[in-house]
């Protein structure tokens, strides 16, 4: 018997934040890496993600054995600017997520330069009384 400890799925999911480059082909450059808030709500895990001038049709998500990852591009700037502090080009994020995460049930949306990224969790088998039956002669 296992005990449900939910502060250890969040530790495993913030871990996988902090694994930016990880499964990258190495001819792929990364330019940018978004920043990511992470909020654990009863039933779900919610990744925000700031991707500003990124269109949801730049954005890539792959999910493979736990693995989520986010890849996309942002396009150049505008030419001739006598400052240039926003970053353009190729971002990647993965993710680890915990057993819990239901990943066939992922949803995405991208609004606002945000994009909200919404993974269930499932439901956890809960332990049940298992009658003992008298053999009958």
């Amino acid at each position: 018997m296992s005990r449900y400890e939910p502060w250890s799925l969040l530790q495993q999911v913030e871990r996988g934040l902090s694994q930016n480059q990880r499964g990258l082909d190495t001819a792929e450059r990364v330019e940018w890496s978004p920043p990511v808030d992470l909020v654990e709500e009863a039933e779900r895990y919610v990744l925000l993600v700031d991707v500003p001038g990124v269109g949801p049709h730049d954005i890539e998500m792959t999910m493979e054995k736990r693995l989520l990852v986010i890849k996309g591009e942002r396009g150049a700037v505008q030419e001739g600017l006598k400052r240039r502090e926003r970053v353009s080009g190729r971002f990647y994020r993965g993710f680890s997520l915990p057993e819990t995460a239901d990943a066939d049930a992922i949803t995405a949306r991208c609004e606002d330069g945000v994009l909200e990224i919404a993974i269930p969790k499932k439901t956890l088998d809960q332990p049940r009384k298992i009658e003992v039956l008298a053999k009958v002669a």
